[in-house]
């Protein structure tokens, strides 16, 4: 018997309705029902029970996953909630099935965010330790000095956050514009190192997220392609598949 149960935020997950972390949100707010019964966290899911989030059966796993990359413009926000922010990528994209952005792009930035209805992707593509580099194009509102890239290439000290960032990457594109690749997703990361060095962002924009690149015009989405998905899974093949929520991970963070 117990070789069928499935946790909640697992089962949520793999019937494509979001990622586990999204589930333990819903979970936590007592959003989620099973058999009508608000579950505690680490409930586990046997294959005759009725899940249930606000009132909507949530149910059947799927073996056809939507993967999409999706050029978010400026002022788009992203999250799944649509009842509290109405400039919600879900409404916008308006796509015909359930979908969930995998990680975050704060609403000033626009660029690459890939979409899916396949919830055990997402934490191994956007955990820090796994590594999976994440490519920016950024302009500032002063000319760049040789100083600034090898200070943003060497690390800094966010004291809001308490953390230092890792070694990344930087190189000046023009006099007031650099590429930046990054393997961690600190809260507005780019803008706060910035900051720090007393430069301010004019525009930001995600040009890859590992292997996948930014080609679609602003506001337009399309699938990966085969080859693009073989590419994304073997390079996420050795990802850690374990969570653990006392571990921060990119999909709260935004940059």
């Amino acid at each position: 018997m117990s070789d069928n149960l499935t946790r909640l935020n697992k089962y949520l997950s793999e019937a494509g309705y979001c990622s586990r972390r999204e589930a333990d949100r819903l979970i936590d707010a007592g959003r989620v029902t099973i058999n009508d019964v608000i579950p505690e966290m680490g409930t586990k899911v046997a294959p005759e029970d009725v899940v249930k989030v606000d009132g909507e059966i949530i149910g059947g796993r799927k073996e056809d996953f939507i993967y999409l990359a999706f050029n978010k413009p400026v002022g788009i926000v992203c999250t799944t909630d649509t009842r509290v922010e109405k400039d919600n990528i879900i409404d916008y994209i308006d796509y015909p099935k359930r979908i969930f952005p995998i990680g975050r792009l704060d609403k000033p930035s626009e660029g690459l965010i890939l979409l899916t209805d396949d919830g055990d992707i997402v934490n191994k593509i956007l955990r820090a330790s796994n590594n999976h580099e994440k490519e920016y194009t950024v302009t500032v509102d002063k000319p760049i000095s040789q100083t600034f890239i090898q200070r943003m290439a060497g690390g800094i000290y966010i004291e809001e956050l308490g953390k230092r960032t890792k070694k990344c990457e930087v190189k000046k594109i023009d006099k007031y514009t650099f590429s930046i690749i990054l393997t961690q997703g600190l809260n507005r990361q780019i803008r706060r190192m910035c900051e720090y060095l007393n430069y301010e962002v004019q525009t930001l924009k995600r040009v890859r997220i590992m292997n996948i690149k930014l080609d679609t015009p602003i506001g337009k989405y399309r699938e990966l392609t085969k080859e693009e998905f073989k590419t994304l899974s073997k390079l996420i093949s050795d990802s850690k598949k374990t969570f653990d929520p006392k571990q921060p991970t990119s999909r709260r963070k935004r940059r």
